[in-house]
């Protein structure tokens, strides 16, 4: 135990713990570790890309002391950089979706960013960002990046994201659960979360098996037809076919969660594990129970934790 300079360098080294209740009352012969990302300083595993982001900027002097940083985000990015910027002494403006919770920019202001929230096209509903939702907001964090002269964190791109999977994530579930671990599964976003820790563990043992997991009816880094953009399912999914962080890193197989399954596997990992998150940690450990279900039965299978329930109050997540 020791005192840290600052709140940045709480990010990461959170707890891996068996979701032992969960698989119990299904009758499910496996373990799954969940590793709780949620207990970050932001809320949620996108702290670490938002640090590692960075610092690899600072490091390759891409980033001007004092220099303003722009980027978009579903809110759990933009925390992590409002916390990071802040600390660090760079403005920070927050790019975001009407489509994403009301409390993630309620959230992102009090740490000190910028927020500018962008319209959703015509036919979205709120609480479900599209990828096409999602290019207007890339369209408009763009052009604030123009106007304020400003640097971009683009976290679909820049290395500096996976990079702190990679480094941090991957190792620590490793670590942690002892490397006795057959599988990971993780719900895509950007891909930086799945590239890293992928990477991360498949060096250590090439045989532990990942998995891509994306909402129903829009998986499209499967190659299955997008024929629901719209999900509830907020901070991924974009239906988006190519992934630049995925070029390379090898997908032992795909799964596709519905909306509906990530709420309510979400609702009955806080009440019976403990553990209050969002829908994207409802498709985790959904995907999870799947695989012991059947082809993983009596393995054991690692997941991320992406988000605090807290980001939801205002959703369909917790009616």
């Amino acid at each position: 135990m020791q005192t840290l300079s600052s709140v940045v360098d709480a990010i990461g080294g959170t707890p891996l713990v068996r979701l032992d209740r969960l698989t119990r009352a299904r009758g499910l012969h496996g373990t799954i570790l969940a590793k709780l990302d949620y207990l970050n300083p932001g809320f949620s595993k996108k702290d670490r890309a938002a640090k590692g982001l960075i610092a690899e900027a600072e490091r390759q002097g891409l980033l001007l002391p004092g220099q303003t940083v722009v980027e978009l985000t579903s809110g759990n990015m933009g925390a992590g950089l409002a916390i990071v910027c802040r600390i660090k002494g760079y403005p920070f403006i927050a790019v975001m979706s009407k489509g994403n919770s009301p409390e993630r920019a309620r959230m992102m202001s009090a740490l000190g960013a910028e927020v500018v929230l962008v319209d959703q096209l015509p036919d979205s509903n709120p609480g479900e960002v599209s990828g096409a939702d999602l290019a207007l907001v890339e369209e408009a964090a763009r052009r604030l990046t123009t106007e304020r002269d400003a640097f971009r964190a683009d976290q679909f791109h820049r290395e500096g994201a996976w990079l702190a999977h990679y480094h941090t994530t991957g190792p620590e579930i490793w670590e942690q659960s002892g490397g006795q671990l057959d599988a990971f599964a993780d719900f895509v976003g950007t891909g930086g979360t799945y590239a890293g820790v992928t990477r991360a563990l498949k060096e250590r043992n090439p045989e532990i098996r990942c998995y891509v997991i994306e909402p129903k009816d829009a998986a499209a880094l499967a190659g299955g037809a997008v024929t629901r953009p719209n999900h509830p399912i907020q901070g991924g999914g974009y239906a988006i076919a190519e992934l630049d962080f995925l070029r390379g890193v090898p997908v032992d197989g795909y799964l596709a969660v519905s909306g509906e399954e990530a709420r309510d596997t979400a609702r009955a990992l806080a009440a019976e594990e403990g553990v209050f998150a969002g829908f994207s940690s409802g498709a985790n450990v959904a995907a999870a129970l799947r695989l012991l279900a059947g082809e993983l039965r009596g393995r054991s299978v690692a997941v991320v934790i992406c988000d605090s329930g807290l980001k939801y109050l205002t959703t369909g997540l917790w009616d």
